[in-house]
């Protein structure tokens, strides 16, 4: 069984910085596909970034791209969510979740392709 658990300061001002983290237990292989996502208060939960750990392989939603970024650390098992500019439409909840599959090219923010999920941690960016 995977676990996961996210950890990061959840406020931060417009143009601001903040670092999330996941931990991730139980078995891990490097054919999975490691994302990060974010819920909005009434919109759908949408995919950010993904990595394929066999070949470092990232993706991120166009609006992100350029400001975030994912990282993994291979030794202590923890996604890193690395985000910069922040803007306010970038609050959210957001979670770390494991793919037992590769990240696909097409569909790798497709959240019912991931099998293990993150409890989700606040981001709030106050204008």
């Amino acid at each position: 069984q995977v676990q996961l658990v996210e950890s990061g300061i959840g406020c931060v001002q417009t143009g601001g910085s903040l670092s999330l983290s996941c931990a991730i237990s139980g078995y891990i292989d490097s054919s999975f596909c490691l994302g990060w996502f974010r819920q909005a208060p009434g919109k759908e939960r949408e995919g950010i970034a993904s990595l394929y750990s066999r070949g470092g392989t990232t993706a991120y939603l166009p609006s992100v791209e350029g400001r975030f970024t994912l990282s993994q650390d291979n030794a202590n098992n923890t996604l890193y969510l690395q985000m910069n500019s922040l803007k306010p439409e970038d609050t959210a909840v957001y979670y770390c979740a494991v793919r037992r599959s590769s990240c696909g090219w097409a569909n790798w923010g497709i959240q019912s392709k991931y099998n293990y999920w993150g409890q989700g941690t606040q981001v709030t960016v106050c204008s």
